[in-house]
């Protein structure tokens, strides 16, 4: 008798399975944000011994080559790490700086290419990952109630921070187990689940939500897609909601491009656009208004924090950028400069050339998704999780929380695999 599709088989499947499963065990002891990268990066040595050996006990015959969207990726964060050193280099900055942030890199920027890998070239099944994480849905479920009751009846905010932390090298958020946080000026609760703050997990509840969609089994589905939900809402992130209500229908748009009604529909939509132009234009303005002054602390810090990266950049190191983060002044609360944005963090630590080793690879692989979306479901999730990486790219900083939505970059590498292997995968079990 066949095992079920969503069962793990191989020893990738199995180690990925188990990653999401026991999330929550994890974050309770602080060990999250340790896990990521340890996970990448013993996928990637199963990958090396894969490759070389021409399989692994188990896996399912011989490992599937690299494809090229993968390579670019792989290239393209390589980049990262010596454009890292040339900053270092051009502004002095000494032996145990490089280091240190050499192991940043591969905590953080390695991870976006390394899980990409692993999910193309290891036998590791969609199916898998949809059912590991409606199973994470079941937990946040679980633990939903906990969470929504603690600041009413007296819980505190923080239960404790790991002593893991030392092991870590990043800030305390990383390893605390917090239950909720008090908004500034509102006084109203807010809550961040396993996630380092609340934004990030809402966009690690859209990641659940989506790709709980795709499990085939209705009562884990709706298990999966409400635990996403959850999370996304009660993170109260602004991000999360415009993810939620634009990803899916871009996809499917996409997904029907071949579709003559499709572009009957589209025609007089353009050319509404065209004529309505302005006045959309107003509106929308009013509403990015309106959405703005939702927390209007938090957006002046965000766009101040811009401003100063760019200006920095372009007058003190354009092409490399300075090699670290530095805080800023007291306008943006002493927070670090281009954070809460990638593409400004990037301008500033890694300058032009680490914009282009960033912008690249999404490019490619928006290339290769946009080809297969039409005919491949695969493809279309592949789509989905790039599309939330890009729009977060503008509200978060990717390479610090690629330890915590590394399955989304898995499936994303699953969905670049070449068709045929991918179909090989599903027939094989």
């Amino acid at each position: 008798m066949a095992s079920p599709t969503h069962h793990p088989q191989t020893p990738a499947e199995r180690l990925v399975a188990f990653s999401i499963e026991w999330t929550w065990p994890l974050w309770l002891v602080g060990g999250l944000y340790i896990a990521g990268p340890v996970l990448g990066w013993t996928l990637t040595g199963m990958v090396a011994l894969a490759l070389y050996l021409g399989g692994l006990p188990g896996a399912g015959g011989k490992p599937v080559p690299t494809p090229f969207a993968i390579k670019v990726w792989m290239v393209g964060m390589a980049a990262m790490l010596v454009i890292l050193w040339i900053g270092h280099a051009n502004f002095e900055l000494g032996m145990g700086k490089t280091i240190k942030s050499s192991i940043g890199w591969a905590k953080g920027w390695a991870l976006i290419a390394l899980f990409p890998l692993a999910g193309a070239v290891l036998k590791v099944r969609t199916e898998v990952i949809f059912r590991a994480i409606c199973k994470l849905g079941l937990h946040t479920l679980i633990a939903l109630p906990i969470f929504l009751i603690a600041p009413y009846i007296g819980l505190p905010e923080l239960l404790w921070v790991s002593p893991l932390k030392v092991l870590g090298g990043a800030g305390p958020d990383y390893f605390a187990a917090q239950l909720y946080t008090i908004e500034p000026g509102a006084g109203t609760p807010r809550w961040q689940f396993f996630a380092p703050w609340s934004p990030a997990a809402g966009m690690i509840g859209v990641i659940c939500l989506l790709l709980s969609a795709r499990e085939r089994h209705v009562g884990w589905k709706s298990i999966g897609i409400a635990g996403g939900l959850a999370l996304a809402l009660f993170s109260q992130s602004r991000l999360a909601l415009v993810a939620i209500v634009t990803v899916s229908p871009f996809v499917w748009a996409v997904a029907r491009m071949d579709r003559w009604w499709i572009w009957l529909i589209g025609a007089p939509v353009a050319l509404a656009l065209g004529i309505f132009g302005p006045m959309l234009l107003e509106l929308a303005d009013t509403a990015i208004g309106e959405f703005s002054s939702a927390r209007a602390d938090s957006t002046r810090v965000r766009e101040a924090l811009g401003r100063i990266a760019v200006d920095r950049w372009q007058t003190e190191a354009f092409w490399f950028g300075h090699g670290v983060v530095e805080n800023g002044p007291h306008l943006v609360e002493y927070m670090p400069i281009g954070s809460h944005h990638s593409w400004y963090g990037l301008l500033f630590v890694k300058g032009l050339a680490g914009v282009a080793a960033m912008a690249i690879p999404m490019i490619v692989s928006l290339g290769v998704f946009f080809t297969r979306a039409i005919k491949s479901k695969d493809a279309q999730t592949g789509l989905a999780m790039l599309l939330i990486l890009i729009l977060y790219s503008f509200g978060e900083n990717l390479e610090i929380l690629a330890y915590l939505y590394w399955p989304a970059l898995v499936v994303i590498g699953i969905s670049l695999a070449p068709r045929t292997e991918r179909t090989e995968r599903t027939e094989s079990h």
